[in-house]
Parts: structure tokens; sequence; C-alpha cells
């Protein structure tokens, strides 16, 4: 049974440039490592997605729509469905002062913002520097290799996979409580201070409202507690290699 437009499924895909055999992205830790792509900074797990909402790419976006549950399929993205077709307008020369403090550490090849715009070096000569704003990849054909995971159907799925996917902790850590049209959120004490804990809140709701309608309220939770000078002394006093003393029970 294929997947209708709105449903919210878990996939794992490798994705490589088909010419070149290039991986670029992986939800799968042992394949970033195996292909020296491999990022501490990122959550590695199957990538959630929404069916026919532009979650992922387009051309993937409708092969996932056309399967099912348990297929592994290798899916191939022409650039008009993947990341665009070359365009030559895009690639401008600019004098090399207007990087400014920049200008005399960048190299051909490197990744840089200039009004707003991400571009890729091609050309530094002569003052000026050639950048391309065109996507990395436009104009290639790219290969995603997919493991259709599960389909999410009950609520408690739902809203542990929006989890997952905006709370860039251990998955332990994953907390909440829906009673009738209520949810409780504990937020993890280490994203108290977070820059970015508003943002991360905002689309939490807004994602969970969609896809769990029968909710009306949402509440986030941060749970502080206080230690008393006594405990915190005793803590800071205690070795790091103290071992628990067995105790008789009457």
């Amino acid at each position: 049974m294929t997947f209708n437009k709105g449903s919210l499924i878990l996939v794992e895909y490798t994705a490589k440039v088909k010419d070149t055999d290039e991986v670029f992205e992986t939800t799968i830790e042992a394949e970033a490592k195996k292909h020296s792509i491999h990022d501490a900074n990122i959550k590695y797990q199957p990538k959630l997605v929404s069916v026919g909402e532009s979650w992922v790419i387009k051309g993937l976006d409708e092969a996932l729509a056309n399967s099912k549950v348990g297929d592994k399929t290798s899916v191939e993205v022409t650039p008009d469905k993947g990341f665009g077709e070359r365009d030559s307008g895009k690639v401008r020369m600019i004098p090399l002062r207007k990087l400014g403090e920049d200008a005399d550490k960048v190299t051909v090849g490197d990744t840089i913002e200039i009004d707003q715009k991400t571009g890729i070096i091609r050309f530094i000569g002569s003052g000026r520097v050639q950048v391309d704003y065109n996507h990395r990849f436009a104009g290639k054909t790219i290969i995603y290799d997919v493991n259709v995971l599960k389909a999410l159907e009950t609520d408690d799925e739902k809203i542990n996979g929006m989890l997952k996917r905006h709370l860039p902790v251990d998955d332990s850590k994953l907390v909440f409580k829906k009673t009738g049209t209520s949810l409780d959120i504990n937020i993890p004490e280490e994203l108290f201070r977070s820059d970015g804990l508003q943002v991360m809140k905002h689309f939490i709701q807004s994602d969970i409202f969609k896809f769990v309608p029968t909710l009306e309220k949402i509440n986030f939770l941060e749970t502080h507690l206080i230690k008393s000078s006594d405990t915190q002394k005793k803590e800071e006093s205690k070795p790091k290699t103290e071992k628990p003393v067995a105790q008789k029970v009457a």
C-alpha cells in the first residue's frame, strides 16, 4: 500500500552524484564514516518525511509517494527534480576587495556568503574573483539509495518523531506525556540556555498541532533543581573512584 500525501514516514538514505559516485549525504553514521563525510555535530538517525510536502527534493518525494514500508530501492533524481539546471547567469565576477578581511584567505573551491547569497569561488586573479551562485549539485543527476523503514501511525509515534526531528539530544532525553487534548513536553536541561531553543519550540508546536489535530494545548516544561550547600560540598569532596558500600537488609 502506497502512502497518501502528508503520511509521516521514517527513511534511511545515502545520496551520491551519479557521474562521480561522490557520496555527499547520508542518514547512516557508518556510511558517513566510510565515505569520510562524518560530522560530529550531526545526529545520524532515520529521516522523518511528510510525503508529498517537499521535506525532501522533488524527485525523491515523488518516489517515496509510490513506495511502501520495507522497500529498499535506488532513486535516480534528474536536475529538473533535484538541485536544478546550471544557470550561467548565476556566475559572477566581483572585485576581490568586496570580500573584505577574507580577501587574502579565500581559495578556489571555498564556499562564501556575499550579499546574503551563498556561492562557490571558481577563479581568483587580477583583483577579481569569480563566484558561482548555482547550487553545488546543479546540473547533476543524484542517486538516492533508500530504505523505507516505518510509517508513523499513532499520536505517540508522531510526537516522538517530531521531537527527534527538532531536539538535538539523545533519544533517552525525549520525554512527553499526552493527557486528553493536552501535551506536556520536558525540555532537556542541556538546552535551557540554547540560543535556538525558542525556534525549536516554535517548529515543534507547529508540526505537532498539524499532525496530531486532536491536541489543543502544548506545555513546554523546564525543571530546575537547587542543591543545598551541604549537598554540593559532599559531592565535591567525594573521591571519583569511590564505590558504593553494601548495606545489610534486615
